[in-house]
């Protein structure tokens, strides 16, 4: 084999499948591409409003000067819905905001201090907030997604099935996505007497229908946590609905798996290709053939 048609594993991964198939891919940049995090800048504690009493701050994370993409991403820690801090976010939150993304990385009320639906309200005030200094943020205001963790995935997941946020994409790393009776975070985060009906009303997954913003969803198939097999059901629902939608899971590794340097950053590649093909620069692909013809008539 020549050297003009090898192709390795890691070259690959650098331009991705569509750009081997001679489809354009924009400013989407691959992995190898990724500009240095350590050009990330980063503004603490910035005071958004008031959820209750309670002041609500946000992270601020800004892209290296020249890879803008004018769109930004709310991130949602974990941590059960009573733990958990926005200052943990860092080294999930660089790798992509270092493609080009401002990173908003939101504080909301744990259940110790409120119960639902005011997390909900608080990830709400960050959305406002964002869309509102779009200006100050180098942003466009169409072109807002949430990113959440666990807990926050379902936050995540929520605010995105919600018709008057508007949220352009939403990205779910192991995510909460239906609130039931056994779980143990339910009794955390739901009020005293909650009953069926509210613990449907507080699931992400009683509001996905057509309309519903383009979602990725990543998981490690080691997860004990939060079972793999939910995101799969989130995939399933997705599909039946007709959004779009990706699952990505990774062998071997539990929750918080993107804590690992090497999974941020293909996690953040992923994402990256994910929001470029669905909402900064949207298309479509003709069908791919089958066998060498197929791919030869797609590269023409």
């Amino acid at each position: 084999m020549s050297n003009e048609t090898q192709i390795t594993r890691r070259m690959l991964l650098g331009v991705g499948g569509a750009a081997a198939l001679g489809y354009p891919l924009h400013g989407w940049a691959g992995p190898l591409d990724a500009p240095n995090a350590s050009a990330v800048k980063v503004e603490k504690d910035v005071v958004i409003g008031k959820g209750g009493n309670t002041d609500l701050h946000v992270d601020i994370y800004r892209p290296p000067a020249g890879t803008e993409k004018r769109m930004a991403l709310i991130h949602l820690h974990g941590g059960g819905f009573a733990r958990g801090s926005k200052d943990t976010l860092g080294p999930q939150v660089t790798p992509i905001t270092a493609r080009g993304y401002v990173s908003v990385a939101a504080q909301y009320r744990l259940s110790g201090e409120a119960k639902w639906p005011a997390q909900n309200e608080d990830v709400k005030t960050a959305i406002r907030w964002t869309r509102n200094n779009a200006g100050m943020l180098g942003i466009d205001p169409k072109r807002i997604a949430v990113v959440g963790y666990s807990a926050g995935g379902h936050l995540a997941l929520f605010a995105a099935g919600a018709a008057d946020t508007q949220l352009a994409a939403c990205v779910a790393f192991y995510p909460v996505a239906e609130i039931t009776r056994e779980a143990p975070w339910t009794s955390e985060l739901m009020p005293a007497g909650s009953d069926e009906g509210a613990m449907r009303a507080a699931s992400p997954t009683t509001y996905i229908k057509s309309g519903f913003p383009p979602t990725v969803v990543y998981h490690g198939l080691a997860d004990v946590t939060v079972s793999p097999d939910s995101s799969l059901h989130l995939l399933q629902l997705f599909r039946g609905a007709g959004v779009s939608s990706e699952l990505h899971t990774f062998a071997g590794v539990p929750h918080v798996f993107d804590s690992h340097p090497e999974f941020a950053d293909a996690c953040a590649a992923l994402t990256d290709f994910f929001l470029d093909r669905n909402v900064l620069n949207p298309r479509t692909y003709p069908p791919f053939g089958a066998g060498g013809a197929g791919r030869g008539a797609a590269a023409q």
